[in-house]
């Protein structure tokens, strides 16, 4: 099965914000950024069924794209940053944060998660879509869930893995 994974546009929050599962509202050059990823997802040909985040990020892309229909699964949100939401890195205060930054893919944010936790949730997923019977599907999500769907899907290894973040908009795609 082939998996298309679309990274929902810009986001209008100040550079540097954790906005992980809070629901923030898209920039307001939304309309030009999703023509062109609606134009780059025309190209891969029918696809059988769309999925999304709950989040609207996710979903105004998957409906702006056709998808007004996409199965909207929790799994697929961006990772839970717990305590520090909509706060800027550079201005939290928590002292945890730099023991965080040692070893962010293993400890979870206060109240939050690890991004090790946040690629188990999407490992589930798409454990579980493996079991449909579809030969292409879309997924509508976040940075973090492509990051971990490529660790899955064996692109890269999980030490490298954020060298490899699509950008907003951008599409990555792996076989399941």
């Amino acid at each position: 099965m082939q998996v298309i994974l679309i990274r929902h546009t810009s986001v209008d929050v100040p550079p540097g914000t954790c906005y992980g599962w809070t629901d923030v509202p898209t920039r307001d050059t939304f309309e030009q950024e999703a023509e062109i990823t609606k134009h780059q997802l025309m190209t891969y040909g029918k696809i059988d069924t769309a999925f999304s985040s709950p989040l609207t990020r996710a979903l105004k892309l998957a409906a702006y794209c056709g998808f007004t229909d996409a199965r909207i699964d929790d799994r697929l949100k961006e990772m839970n940053m717990g305590d520090w939401e909509m706060q800027r890195y550079e201005d939290i205060q928590d002292p945890y944060i730099e023991e965080w930054y040692q070893d962010y893919l293993h400890l979870p944010t206060p109240h939050g998660e690890s991004f090790q936790m946040q690629c188990q949730r999407v490992a589930a997923f798409l454990d579980e879509l493996k079991t449909m019977d579809y030969q292409r599907v879309s997924i509508f999500a976040h940075g973090g869930v492509l990051v971990a769907a490529g660790i899955y899907g064996k692109l890269f290894s999980e030490e490298n893995a954020w060298d490899h973040l699509v950008s907003y908009g951008g599409i990555q795609c792996i076989d399941i």
